[in-house]
């Protein structure tokens, strides 16, 4: 007990002291800690100057300002952002001029500043991104769009509104959905304007279209300038207008347009998110100002409909800020890049970082300039600070602010708006990766991606109040008629001709060109031109030239489409077929005495001589043991092989076959007698009856070998083909003008200065065959392919419209129609084909005659297993005394089996076969004979 009393006190004293020590240790650590704490939010400052710099009085200014300064009171009452630290925005103005951007700012960064906010203009930010790379201050620019500031040029530029190069991809989107090729753009000549150009035709080459004409004016232009442009671009053959201008001056473009009466049908006019913004900031606009943009398409930057942005949007107007004005997209990104800012520099001092700045060594010697360049100090934190500013990820009331490796935001959206009446209708949006749709990009990227997704907008109602889509184009110089080279043709007039009646023209393709213009749903005035000299063919290579060259608008004839010619202009759906063939003379052949041997070639005659005397040998050897037809003195029998054989061929055989094997040889034979017969016959009409080449030439390869003079029709690429492709030497070619020195030149043939063959396209050689009675023909096959066409300058929309027109006559029977009125003419047979070719060989039977040679082989071997099996029941007979002579009467005296010899199978081949049965069956008889009677060797003898 003792012992117990006195460890307890210890024990409880050991741990008071054990206690006492941790709560000596803890409360030092708690005072470093407090201390530390204390420490790193001292190295804070206590304030930090962010600068901003753009022009105050302008659509964006307005918007902007008060936006800034609301972010600034936002930032600083938000205990969670920058605590002990206040932040002040200066702000300065630009005034719109780059020379006054700069120095206001260097102005600003004598302020030491940790980021610039702005500016707005794309030009001042060239020049400012120099400053602020050398000084390593952060620029955050909510309003520069110009794309090229995106290079790697300008690292402390960043970008916290949408670039232009993704506005342009959403107009050249727009140009393809509604199918424009051209496009005429309208743009302030600056960086902005220049390089957001740029980026479109970019943009609509890849749609396979193009920006026809840029119509440039100068920053400030007046309204006489912009009045002389817009007259120069109203003359242009394209109707759509892509314009790209400031927000502030750009509604002159619409006031001018309208009184030179551009705002009505068949205008389109598509404009950048400038015209939104402006309309925006007006409170609301006036009826004068949106009568000037009636029909307008244009795009607004899209900014999700989220909780922080509809709270922004309603404190808006409760801003008290001087110069308030209408709200805008501008003010979101204006607000996001305040805040942008201060959640940086929140991470940047979390991350150990601090504000110093340090002067610039290059500054030093100033050449006794009296500028305060020295003032200029480079902010030490700078590079870390911008890669803090690169790295954030947060929600704004623009949206997601995070930024992709090319510094430019995520999810790039843009509405597409059409106004009219007091206001605008959105009709569609945008983005980067789900293209033109009727549902928000937000929506949509909750979705699995689909690229079979089609592009979706609504309706759009054009200026002139029309919902028709405007097809984009007019005829240049105001209606001015087109120019359409006719070619003046001396041969096949039928295709097209000089007319004394309007419109002074004729032919087969005048005809199609008129319906398909007829079908167009707008008008097109047009004068037709001959071209060349009425005596001779014209070169149609010179005349595409011609249309390649704006000597004329267009090719209408008998044009036929090369590769060449689409190299230098656009053809239309070919209307026409067509293809080089080669023509030779032909007559009728006369008739020669052993024609009746043509039909078959020497080797089908020789196997099917054999296979007569085959079959009758065959039949014969399985019909002559039962058939008496069959039998007789060995003349007689070789006759009837004879006869038997060769009277099949006329199924006219009067021996009657009795044996199975016999007849299924002959039921086969017959059948192969028929199918001979038959070819025979068809073959032999053939030739009789078809007409047959007077010429060797068999097609263009046996043309080419040969030296033979060959005929060309003047004027006709064909000339070009033949020596070029196939190597034809020119003192080989003829060139024929007419039909009649076709006509001529095959009749007289090379030995009399005529030609061997002539080379020519289809179409001219159906009509110049069908006018000669079919007295000439084609040989081979065509070797070329192609067809005629249209032709016009290269990216004509016209040729484009024609295509459907055309094939819209192909399909409802009017071109046929139009074939027939000009080029109807007696079918000839536009082939021959050689005499040979209709022969009939032993390839194409011999399936027959394996099937008959089979089925003999199988018959005589089935007949002679049976003779051997009956040959060796008949011999032990003979072995056992048999004296009957097979096939005699006589005795002889009794052989040995080695007496039996093949002339005793001969013999007994030849017996009848009821002979045959007969001993057979008396042998059997005897058999049972003996076995029934007792055996005896010699007289029986009585007991002694």
């Amino acid at each position: 007990m003792e012992i117990l009393w006195i460890n307890r006190p210890t024990h409880v004293c050991k741990t008071r002291a054990l206690l006492a020590l941790i709560l000596l240790m803890w409360v030092p650590v708690e005072v470093m800690a407090g201390t530390e704490n204390a420490t790193h939010l001292s190295t804070r400052p206590s304030s930090l100057n962010i600068g901003a710099l753009f022009t105050l009085n302008s659509v964006i200014g307005r918007a902007a300002k008060p936006a800034i300064y609301a972010a600034i009171d936002d930032v600083n009452s938000d205990p969670r952002i920058l605590p002990g630290t206040k932040l002040n925005v200066i702000l300065h103005d630009t005034n719109c001029s780059g020379f006054l951007g700069t120095v206001e700012a260097l102005q600003l960064i004598e302020n030491d500043v940790v980021a610039a906010i702005g500016p707005q203009s794309s030009g001042i930010a060239h020049v400012i991104s120099h400053v602020v790379n050398e000084l390593h201050v952060p620029l955050l620019s909510f309003a520069a769009t110009d794309p090229s500031l995106a290079a790697l040029q300008y690292p402390y530029f960043v970008r916290t509104t949408q670039s232009d190069h993704f506005q342009m991809y959403a107009v050249a989107d727009v140009v393809e959905y509604f199918g424009w090729r051209e496009v005429i753009a309208i743009f302030v000549d600056d960086d902005c304007g220049r390089n957001g150009v740029s980026i479109l035709g970019d943009a609509l080459a890849k749609k396979r279209s193009k920006i026809s004409y840029k119509a440039a004016f100068s920053p400030g232009a007046s309204k006489n300038t912009i009045t002389e442009l817009l007259v120069g671009v109203n003359l242009m053959e394209s109707r759509v207008f892509v314009v790209h201008v400031n927000p502030d001056s750009g509604l002159t473009i619409f006031s001018v347009a309208k009184s030179l009466g551009m705002m009505t049908a068949g205008y389109v006019w598509i404009a950048t998110d400038w015209l939104p913004s402006h309309l925006d900031s007006l409170e609301p606009p006036g009826l004068d100002t949106m009568n000037l943009v009636q029909g307008v398409v244009a795009l607004r930057h899209h900014t999700p409909d989220t909780d922080l942005k509809k709270s922004f949007m309603s404190r808006w107007k409760k801003l008290k800020h001087e110069g308030s004005s209408g709200f805008n997209s501008y003010a979101l990104y204006a607000y996001d890049s305040i805040w942008l800012a201060a959640r940086a520099l929140e991470v940047f001092f979390n991350e150990g970082g601090k504000i110093s700045f340090s002067n610039d060594p290059k500054l030093k010697d100033t050449n006794r300039s009296t500028l305060h360049l020295t003032s200029l100090r480079i902010f030490d934190g700078g590079q870390q600070y911008l890669q803090t500013i690169l790295k954030m990820n947060f929600t704004g009331v623009s949206g997601q602010i995070q930024f992709d490796q090319d510094k430019y935001l995520v999810h790039p959206a843009y509405e597409i708006l059409n106004i009219g009446g007091t206001g605008s209708r959105r009709i569609g949006f945008w983005s980067n990766s789900t293209g033109l749709s009727v549902i928000a990009p937000e929506i949509l990227y909750k979705k699995p991606f689909s690229a079979n997704t089609s592009a979706q907008l609504y309706s759009v109602i054009w200026p002139g109040e029309t919902t028709a889509i405007p097809r984009g184009w007019v005829f240049p110089n105001n209606g001015t008629p087109l120019r359409i080279a006719v070619p003046y043709r001396v041969s096949y007039q039928d295709f097209v001709a000089k007319d004394k009646s309007p419109p002074g023209v004729r032919g087969y393709c005048i005809d199609v060109f008129e319906a398909a213009v007829n079908l167009l749903p707008y008008a097109v005035p047009r004068n037709y031109v001959l071209y060349g000299n009425g005596k001779r063919n014209p070169e149609y290579s010179n005349l595409v030239f011609e249309v390649a060259q704006n000597n004329f608008d267009a090719a209408v004839g008998d044009v036929t489409i090369t590769t060449n010619r689409t190299r230098i202009v656009d053809f239309t759906q070919p209307y026409m077929e067509s293809g080089l063939v080669v023509v030779v003379p032909v007559k009728e052949q006369k008739t020669s005495p052993w024609a009746f041997l043509k039909p078959f070639t020497y080797q089908m005659w020789l196997v099917t001589g054999a296979f007569f005397l085959f079959v009758g040998a065959v039949v014969w050897i399985l019909e002559h043991r039962m058939n008496q037809e069959f039998r007789g003195p060995p003349r007689k029998q070789l006759m009837t092989i004879f006869w038997f054989s060769f009277s099949t061929m006329f199924f006219s055989h009067r021996e009657n076959t009795v044996s199975t094997l016999g007849r299924l040889v002959l039921i086969i034979w017959l059948f192969v007698v028929l199918i001979i017969n038959s070819s025979y016959t068809a073959s032999l009409t053939s030739i009789l009856t078809v007409q047959q080449l007077t010429s060797r030439i068999e097609g263009i390869d046996s043309l080419i070998a040969s030296n033979d003079p060959i005929g060309v029709q003047d004027g006709s690429f064909a000339w070009k083909y033949l020596v070029d492709e196939l190597n034809i030497a020119e003192s080989r070619l003829v060139k024929l003008k007419t039909m009649e020195n076709y006509i001529e030149a095959l009749q007289y043939g090379p030995k009399r200065g005529g030609v061997a063959a002539i080379v020519d396209e289809l179409p001219y050689i159906e009509l110049f065959m069908s006018n000669t009675k079919c007295k000439f023909r084609t040989v081979g096959q065509e070797f070329t392919k192609s067809g005629w066409g249209f032709a016009f300058q290269r990216d004509s929309p016209l040729a484009v419209d024609l295509s459907t027109a055309i094939l819209q006559l192909s399909e409802n029977g009017d071109l046929q129609k139009i074939h027939n009125k000009w080029l109807t003419h007696n079918e000839c047979s536009i082939q021959m084909n050689e005499v040979d070719s209709d022969r009939l060989s032993l390839t194409s039977f011999w399936g027959l005659f394996l099937i008959c040679g089979v089925a003999c082989f199988l018959s005589l071997t089935v007949f002679f297993c049976r003779i051997l099996c009956q040959y060796r029941r008949f011999i032990p007979a003979a072995v056992e005394g048999d004296v009957e002579e097979i096939g005699s009467g006589s005795t002889r005296s009794r052989p040995s089996i080695r007496s039996a010899s093949f002339k005793n199978l001969m013999d007994f081949v030849d017996t009848k076969e009821e002979k045959i049965k007969h001993m057979l069956k008396r042998k059997g008889s005897d058999s049972k004979h003996d076995e029934a009677s007792p055996s005896s060797d010699g007289p029986l003898h009585s007991p002694s």
